[in-house]
């Protein structure tokens, strides 16, 4: 088992079956990382580094235990204290990195592209860890396999989309892989969070909160990423979270199965109360978990997927 390329660094170019593949061996994945003994050798004498040019705790941690989980050597180079900081080029900090042995290189980068420029220039394989407002493939895939995980498929899933779209890698990365797979999705967001053109990615938008989760399977909530706001883009916090976050209130006429998700870190009372977030419709949870699965798929797949 191997993925069509060497590097993943989007779903936009991604087939569906390399997703059906990702998504199936995270399946098998999963009971590693719920069981007792998290501890395989699938990776044994490899070496997969995380390069992290911005802050993250979720992926760069949950990459870091999906290696270690199958027996890699992992690093975890800090772009502060690195060559980076003394004038280095990414080029140059990734061919490098090669050179010390490295055979996956996962990178977080504050310039959408990135990951490409590093990917063309070396031959480790690359995974984006999310560059900027572009992409953010393995949040995605992770959201996929917990909806095909819940409800035994993607398929006619309808999905809804709330928050700030504009400077979300995670909602263009999950566009991208839900059309592939057969779902369809819906948008919400204030006018001034709504990127140029996003209706051509494939996605409805919607003018009101009510149009966007009517009828719905999911219900996914978006962080505001307010350091990524050079102004303010709506009146102010309570005003957002008046017309675009998620409450009871909101949400009690929806179905019995549907289920509500978000890519976290949540602003509790913001973007979602703390009473859905902890609530038995929440599955927040259940994607960090599942985030470890499905980046565990990938490593595996990507070092062509035998055992060691």
């Amino acid at each position: 088992m191997k993925l069509a390329t060497k590097d993943v660094l989007g779903l936009e170019h991604m087939t569906p079956e390399d997703i059906e593949l990702i998504l199936n061996t995270a399946r098998d994945m999963k009971t590693i990382v719920t069981g007792r003994m998290k501890r395989v050798n699938y990776l044994q004498g490899r070496t997969v580094i995380t390069l992290f040019f911005e802050n993250s705790t979720r992926t760069r941690v949950s990459f870091e235990l999906a290696a270690k989980y199958m027996g890699a050597q992992t690093v975890n180079v800090s772009v502060a204290s690195s060559s980076v900081a003394k004038g280095e080029t990414l080029i140059d900090t990734g061919r490098t990195l090669e050179a010390m042995g490295a055979d996956i290189i996962v990178i977080r980068h504050s310039q959408a592209g990135a990951p490409h420029l590093l990917a063309k220039n070396i031959n480790a394989s690359v995974i984006n860890a999310g560059d900027r407002i572009h992409e953010h493939p393995t949040q995605a895939l992770l959201d996929m396999y917990t909806m095909r995980e819940y409800f035994g498929t993607l398929k006619g899933l309808k999905v809804a989309i709330i928050g700030d779209i504009y400077h979300s890698r995670v909602a263009r990365s999950n566009i991208f892989g839900l059309n592939k797979m057969g779902a369809s999705v819906k948008l919400y967001a204030p006018a001034t969070l709504v990127p140029p053109g996003i209706e051509k990615l494939g996605a409805k938008l919607c003018s009101s909160i009510e149009e966007a989760i009517s009828g719905c399977d999911v219900v996914m909530s978006l962080r505001i990423q307010l350091e990524r706001q050079k102004k303010a883009l709506f009146p102010s916090a309570s005003e957002y979270s008046r017309f675009f976050g998620l409450s009871p209130e909101k949400t009690e006429h929806l179905s019995e199965n549907m289920i509500l998700m978000h890519p976290g870190p949540v602003n509790r009372g913001l973007e979602m109360t703390s009473s859905l977030i902890d609530g038995e419709k929440s599955v927040v949870n259940r994607q960090v978990t599942n985030g470890v699965a499905v980046r565990m798929a990938l490593l595996y797949l990507l070092t062509g997927g035998q055992n060691q």
